[in-house]
């Protein structure tokens, strides 16, 4: 269990230099779960090491997959088949690791137990336990299947088709490794991050789109596909915030993915005002990368729904502290989704800003916030809740603050960016 830690930081100047971030979280747990159902070893390099991937790892090692460092990244090597894992698998924090998962299990023949930590047991999990037993899968969870624990049984599946009620890629991710023996077609209102998309095509799987249906056809077999992870865009999200806020900075941030469905934080951030430039955009496997380089710049706010909210959902929580500092209000809408991730995004970010001296209207699918114009008051004690996503934000916040922020809980950005504050000390000198 990880040790609680406080941190107290404080504005300290502006973010200067290049700063390469730390591999894509969701392009890592893709990599390591769909090899090891292909045919064979397949080499994996930027691989993200954080607590969520390694519970992603430790997971398809205990069905049987092996994974071994090698000269340049990882080698995962397919599990043999009929393995059921010898014990629950912990999914610790990790809602994709859980989520995809349950879809690759099911309809494999395995027995197998799925959990987590406390916050992960109390996500909503009814999402994709609904339309796997809808497509024959024997699968109960806590309460009739709301929550986890997730008990997977051998079952047979069927054909399927499923209406997404929100746009999500770890229920569609999850819809579609339990499908892709038998076929499977989803429809989401808007569509979420396509990374299991790319990665099913480049393996070999037949993927087609019509009249927003995603169709996957029976996959035989998975070809392995060696990965190179770009730099994952929420990480570098932090950095674009901060870098926007902090007068005098600019910061450079090579091969940060750029892929359409995850940008749109830098899409919410140039209709603010940011100062963003970017480069070529490069396709050095599956998913394409970009070179980032951000220098400060006064914001204004802006509206945030629709579209643009579902591509930037989890940068919003940085994305109110640049609304924060920003002249006017920001209106973030369309993200109730927030509420159910790690912790209540929304309620977390609404008290932290609160307690920084930041006015700002709650509402059930977002917030407004009303800009300070420039450094917030800051002064006040945030209390992350377990969510790495809360902590680096208000870590961002304090770096254009009157007063130090103090952020409780802030070793939960070890979930996803273990290196967060050592990167935080190198851009600031």
């Amino acid at each position: 269990m990880n040790v609680a830690e406080t941190w107290t930081l404080a504005a300290r100047g502006p973010l200067r230099g290049t700063l390469r971030v730390p591999g894509d979280k969701s392009v890592s747990h893709r990599a390591l779960l769909f090899n090891a159902i292909a045919t064979g070893p397949a080499t994996v390099r930027g691989l993200l090491d954080s607590e969520d991937v390694a519970a992603t790892a430790a997971a398809v090692k205990a069905f049987g997959a092996t994974i071994e460092q090698v000269e340049d990244g990882v080698r995962v090597t397919p599990a043999p088949p009929g393995v059921s894992p010898a014990g629950p698998i912990d999914c610790g924090n990790s809602g994709t690791s859980i989520r995809l998962l349950a879809g690759l299990l099911v309809g494999s023949g395995l027995t197998a137990t799925l959990t987590g930590d406390d916050s992960l047991r109390g996500r909503p999990m009814g999402r994709i336990v609904d339309p796997l037993r809808a497509m024959g899968a024997a699968i109960e969870g806590a309460e009739g299947g709301k929550y986890a624990p997730l008990h997977i049984s051998p079952a047979t599946l069927t054909s399927f088709k499923h209406d997404l009620s929100i746009a999500s890629a770890q229920v569609k991710s999850c819809l579609l490794l339990a499908g892709r023996h038998v076929g499977v077609s989803v429809r989401e209102p808007k569509q979420s991050r396509d990374h299991s998309e790319r990665m099913l095509r480049a393996m070999g799987a037949t993927l087609t789109l019509k009249d927003g249906w995603l169709h996957l056809a029976p996959v035989q077999q998975l070809s392995p596909v060696d990965v190179l992870v770009p730099g994952d865009v929420s990480a570098a999200a932090f950095w674009l915030v901060a870098a926007s806020i902090v007068p005098g900075s600019e910061l450079a941030l090579p091969g940060v993915g750029s892929n359409r469905t995850r940008t749109g934080v830098v899409d919410a951030l140039l209709a603010m005002g940011a100062d963003i430039e970017q480069g070529t955009i490069m396709a050095p496997g599956s998913e394409p990368v970009c070179d980032l380089l951000v220098r400060s710049a006064d914001l204004s706010g802006a509206r945030l729904g629709g579209e643009l909210a579902l591509r930037a959902l989890d940068e919003l929580p940085v994305l109110a502290v640049a609304a924060a500092n920003a002249v006017g209000r920001t209106v973030i809408s369309d993200a109730g989704e927030l509420r159910v991730k790690e912790s209540d995004r929304i309620s977390r970010v609404v008290a932290g800003l609160r307690a920084c001296g930041v006015e700002v209207d709650e509402h059930p699918d977002g917030m407004t916030i009303h800009g300070c114009a420039g450094a917030i008051p800051g002064g006040g004690t945030v209390d992350a809740h377990g969510d790495h996503r809360i902590a680096m934000a208000f870590a961002v916040a304090s770096l254009n603050s009157d007063k130090p922020i103090q952020i409780t809980g802030a070793q939960s950005v070890r979930s996803s960016y273990p290196a967060f504050r050592e990167h935080l000390e190198s851009v600031l000198g």
